[in-house]
């Protein structure tokens, strides 16, 4: 049987629909990255923002009058850049806000030996909604190894930050990327 112009016609307009839909769910559920790139390694900033999320520290030093600065820190051995907390003598948590509420958030971390992780998320009133947590970062079993990389996600209802910390004074937790989708 040869299809009649009209069915080709009608054919063709369904997979034109069939196509748009499906462009539009993957338009739609896409995920935002920040990797941190594009910043230049070790000069030190009270805030980073970027697609949408602004990154400072939780608050200011309390040791020191100085004013609180994140930094921009090499993964040794790669080309990865993450960031953390500039403040040696202090460990202040590094937050993250977000132009808009947040279901769930990825997070790939790398960490000093002495240092755990802990993500915490908050909704738009500061209230804490969820938590995530290791208790040790992963160490590398051999000096030659890269230092590894961790991830950590954590899920709620309307995030509008989060804030990461777990390390000790001198040591750090570094944010190698987030991820997330609206």
């Amino acid at each position: 049987m040869i299809p009649t112009i009209e069915f080709v016609k009608i054919r063709r307009s369904m997979l034109a629909i069939a196509f748009a839909f499906s462009s539009l769910q993957v338009a739609l559920s896409q995920d935002s990255v920040i990797d941190f790139e594009s910043a230049i390694v070790g000069k030190p900033i009270p805030t980073w923002s970027e697609n949408g999320v602004t990154f400072e520290l939780a608050h200011q030093p309390s040791k020191s009058k100085a004013i609180g600065r994140m930094t921009f820190f090499p993964h040794l051995g790669t080309d990865r850049k993450g960031i953390v907390n500039a403040m040696a003598n202090e460990a202040i948590p590094l937050r993250a806000t977000f132009n808009k509420p947040i279901k769930k958030i990825e997070l790939t971390l790398w960490g000093s030996t002495t240092s755990s992780a802990i993500v915490e998320a908050f909704d738009t009133d500061g209230q804490r909604i969820a938590k995530t947590e290791l208790g040790q970062v992963p160490v590398r079993s051999r000096p030659e190894e890269h230092i590894p990389f961790f991830e950590l996600v954590v899920e709620g209802d309307g995030i509008a930050s989060i804030e990461v910390s777990g390390s000790q004074p001198g040591g750090f937790i570094a944010v190698d990327a987030i991820r997330w989708s609206q």
